[in-house]
């Protein structure tokens, strides 16, 4: 009120990033799924590099515990570029990455087509002679510009990976005119591969290889709350991670069934927002089957007001699996401190990062004391 009442522009954080962005060449990650991962590992392998950046990331990194950097002599800026409220078109990026589509923040886009059209015009807003990286998934969906390049896990991109070696991360990145062998990413999970190719594709597009990329990949270690592996030992794996979609729920489940063959996976889940839940209830019914074992939070509501019928116990009803539960937060530390598991997962955008915090010391206390 004070600033309104002294005629000072006020401006919403989206319209402020793109006036810190204009100076720069401003190099945005966008998509559905992806965008943290992929701008963050961009932002460790260019902050590495002689070239350095600024960078405004949408998660806390676990190689410089904040999600922003800063360097006076950088030319370049890298920033999560987010679909929601069409933030993403205050920006005039010099390289843009695609990752996905699929739908979501139906309360503001509708439906697909209407989120697609919003993409494309994302594209129009690249700077004359930018460069767009996309997912080759996505080839058919926009009119695209004279230099588009695109990536994935297989040949039929322009970059691609081949994954030697699903355990350690080891990959083959095959640009194209050369191939680079023996590329290990320090995160797990074949979707962060393919994250890494299009981050790799924007530093081959940049020339900017360097000397100590490989050793540099392979010390990145992610962000806070993307498949972050809490505790470990050798009965128990606790992974939280912020996966709230469908999409991001199937990726994760499927890469920790690669990771540990044979295990039973706990899976606690907090949907977030009622409305993403209603419109994309089958979907998360199917995706929450692949669990050996599923609690249920309640509905986290964010900027939300109830919806009439939208309930977690609605939800339930349409995972197709026997071991199933509602719980509170507090009633799941009391199970899991009744309870060995050997896979745990926390899963969700909303206030579900409180309760992995619990996990965390849960867990710890429980092992430190039983092996003493």
């Amino acid at each position: 009120q004070y600033f309104r009442n002294n005629n000072f522009n006020i401006y919403k954080r989206a319209e402020a990033l793109g006036l810190i962005c204009k100076d720069y060449k401003n190099i945005a990650v966008a998509g559905s799924h992806g965008k943290t991962t992929i701008s963050t590992l961009l932002a460790h392998l260019f902050w590495q590099s002689p070239l350095k950046c600024n960078a405004f990331l949408g998660g806390i990194s676990n190689n410089y515990d904040t999600n922003y950097l800063y360097d006076k002599s950088a030319e370049f800026v890298i920033t999560e570029a987010d679909e929601y409220d069409k933030s993403f078109l205050q920006l005039l990026p010099h390289i843009e990455i695609i990752t996905a589509v699929d739908p979501d923040h139906l309360d503001i886009y509708f439906n697909e087509k209407i989120l697609i059209e919003s993409f494309q015009e994302f594209i129009k807003k690249l700077q004359p002679g930018g460069k767009l990286v996309l997912n080759h998934k996505l080839k058919d969906k926009f009119y695209l510009p004279k230099n588009t390049f695109t990536y994935g896990l297989t040949p039929e991109a322009d970059f691609w990976s081949e994954i030697t070696d699903f355990q350690t991360g080891t990959f083959i990145f095959h640009s194209q005119d050369k191939s680079f062998h023996n590329f290990q990413l320090g995160i797990h999970g074949a979707y962060n591969i393919e994250n890494a190719t299009a981050a790799l594709a924007v530093l081959y597009l940049e020339n900017n290889f360097y000397d100590a990329l490989q050793t540099d990949l392979m010390n990145f270690k992610g962000n806070q709350r993307r498949f972050d592996i809490r505790f470990r030992n050798h009965k128990t794996v606790y992974i939280d991670d912020y996966a709230h979609h469908p999409k991001e729920l199937e990726a994760i489940i499927s890469a920790v069934r690669k990771l540990f063959p044979g295990k039973k996976i706990l899976g606690i889940f907090q949907p977030h927002l009622y409305s993403r839940t209603r419109d994309l209830a089958d979907d998360f019914g199917k995706v929450l089957c692949m669990l050996d074992e599923l609690i249920l939070l309640e509905i986290y509501p964010a900027r939300e007001k109830p919806l009439q019928g939208i309930t977690s116990k609605w939800l339930m009803n349409k995972v197709n699996i026997k071991r199933k539960q509602l719980m509170t937060q507090k009633a799941v530390i009391q199970f899991l401190s009744q309870n060995e598991k050997d896979v745990i997962l926390t899963l969700g955008a909303g206030d579900i990062d409180k309760l992995a915090i619990e996990i965390e010391k849960l867990l710890s206390l429980k092992y430190t004391s039983n092996e003493s």
